[in-house]
Order: C-alpha cells, then structure tokens, then sequence
C-alpha cells in the first residue's frame, strides 16, 4: 500500500514529465507556472488512494490521476480571472502575471491537455472512465454558473447554496475516487460508494474554504484575508449568518454588502463582528465535520480489509480543523 507522501511524489513526477506542444512558448509558459506554485494534488491522490484499495498496482491509474489535476488547475485559472483574483498559492495568478487573453487560452489548452492524460486509461475500462469524467466536468461549469448567478441573486438559500458547492467543487472530488476505483477493478457498488464519500468530502472541503477565508492562517491558506466580503461574494457564512440574523442583524449585514465603496479592512471587521454573534464559525465547522463523519461511513461499506482503508481513513481526518 502506497502512503500520501508517496502518491503525491508519483503525481508531481507525472506532472513534471507531461508533454506540451513547445511551438507556442507563451501559450505553454503559464500552465508550467501554475502547476509549479505547488498545491495539494488533493484529487490525483485520491484517485490514487481509491485504486490502491482494490489493487496493489496502481501504474496504470497515475496519468488518468493526473488528468484530473490538470482539469482542476484549468478551472482555477479560469475562476481566478472571473473572480478578479490576485493571488493563488500566495503567488500572482496567471492573469495578473500575464494577462486575461492569455489566461484564458491557456486555461483552455489545459482542458485538453487533460484529455490526453484520460487517454491513457486502460482500455477495458476507458469508456466508463470517461463518462464519470465528462460528466463531472459539465457538473463543475454548471456550479460555476451557478455561482455567477448568485453574485446578483438578493437571497440564495442555504439548500441552494450547497447544491452549487457541490455541483462546483465535490463532485470532481467525487469523480477522483469513482475514476481510481474503476481502474482499480472495484465493483460497481464499491465505486458508487466512494463517488458519495468523495462527494461528502468535497461538501467538507469547500464549507472549510469559506471560513478559512475569514478564520484561516493566510500565510498558510495563500489568499487575501477576507476576500470574499470584499467581493460580496455569496459563501455558506453569508448565506447561514443572512438566514438566522435578527432584523437589526439583518439590516446592518446587508447594508454592508451592498456597498462597495466602503474601506475593505472595516468592511471585513464588521462582518466579522456580526458572524462572532451569530456564532457562524461553529456552525460552519459542525456543517463540515458532519460531512466528513458521513464520508467516513460511507468508507466502512467498502468491500476491502480495514487495513486498506488506512490512508484514505487518515486524509479523511486531515480535513478536520485543517489550516489550508
């Protein structure tokens, strides 16, 4: 069994030897950059892990892992410039270093490039492979444009909220455990059940992001502290804090985000102040963490020794109180 340490190596050494059409320089030169600002190789090592579940040889799975990396840097460099980010990793984004033109093309050559990886799926199980895949990658724009809508929308409710984080980031998560347990050999039940673990997780992870905006170490998180209420942007905080605040509550929330001028320091500490008195931190972290004991038993349902689930059992668990 391959630990996390190990899985992420083989993934970085995948990513290191990919092969890029060198005609066009600049066109390659960003998508070199954003994969060498680092990252948590999150999804290729789950998919990793998911294959070392069923099977001891996991040679086959490391390019179509990486395929999934790939995909996922694409849309982050795309959500960077529709987001106006300046930062990623604590490093400039790939518009900003750049610009948006270049961004955006080789953001889109990196969907392909992703492709190719995927090509390299064993062909007795390519096609299913495939479909989880596709599927998935027209869920995450779907969340994405769902995103986009609640920027204008005056309320978005909480149930609604969590369908677009989940259409938007968990259910690639998702695909990353099904594509690892499919090349593993697993049976369809055991897929399915780690496709609604990845799921839950993915839940966790980006509940957890949204707080790590406001509460997280922003040397170790890699963004602006507080960006999110500078940008007025709709977060699981936002939403739950607009649901259960008072009127006065209420009103002095939605005056501040509603107003764009005001300095961003006191925009940010007075949000703040009415998430501490609506004790928003801890029900974001219950709402989290109930996901991730969902996540944990969905794992006990899969049909392999205990033993095997070591390293999935512990990343799991990483997410719990993470920092980044």
């Amino acid at each position: 069994m391959y630990n996390h340490s190990e899985l992420k190596e083989l993934v970085d050494k995948a990513i290191v030897n990919l092969s890029y059409n060198t005609e066009a320089e600049k066109l390659i030169n960003p998508v070199k950059y954003i994969f060498s600002i680092g990252g948590k190789r999150l999804r290729p090592v789950m998919a990793l892990m998911a294959c070392n579940l069923f099977s001891d040889k996991i040679d086959d799975a490391v390019i179509p892992a990486t395929g999934l990396e790939v995909f996922h840097n694409f849309t982050l460099v795309h959500d960077d410039i529709m987001d106006q980010s300046f930062l990623r990793r604590n490093f400039q984004t790939v518009h900003i270093k750049w610009n948006i033109n270049q961004a955006i093309l080789s953001g889109d050559v990196m969907a392909f490039i992703a492709n190719g990886c995927f090509l390299q799926t064993p062909p007795n199980c390519l096609n299913q492979v495939l479909r989880v895949f596709n599927k998935a990658a027209v869920e995450v724009c779907v969340g994405q444009q769902l995103d986009i809508d609640f920027e204008k929308a005056a309320i978005v409710s909480q149930e609604e909220y969590l369908r677009m984080i989940e259409l938007k980031t968990a259910v690639l998560i998702a695909a990353s455990f099904k594509i690892g347990a499919i090349i593993g050999g697993a049976e369809d039940k055991d897929s399915d059940l780690l496709y609604e673990c990845g799921r839950n997780l993915g839940l966790a992870f980006q509940i957890q992001d949204d707080l790590l905006d406001i509460y997280g170490d922003m040397r170790l998180f890699g963004k602006t502290s507080g960006g999110d209420i500078v940008a007025n942007k709709k977060t699981f905080l936002l939403v739950k804090a607009l649901e259960i605040a008072n009127g006065v509550q209420h009103k002095q929330l939605k005056k501040l985000i509603s107003t764009m001028n005001t300095d961003p320091e006191v925009k940010v500490k007075k949000v703040v102040e009415l998430y501490d008195q609506l004790n928003i931190k801890t029900i974001t972290e219950n709402l989290a963490n109930g996901y991730i004991e969902r996540a944990r038993n969905l794992l006990e349902k899969v049909a392999v020794d205990e033993t095997r689930k070591k390293e999935l059992t512990l990343l799991a668990n990483s997410l719990i109180g993470r920092t980044r």
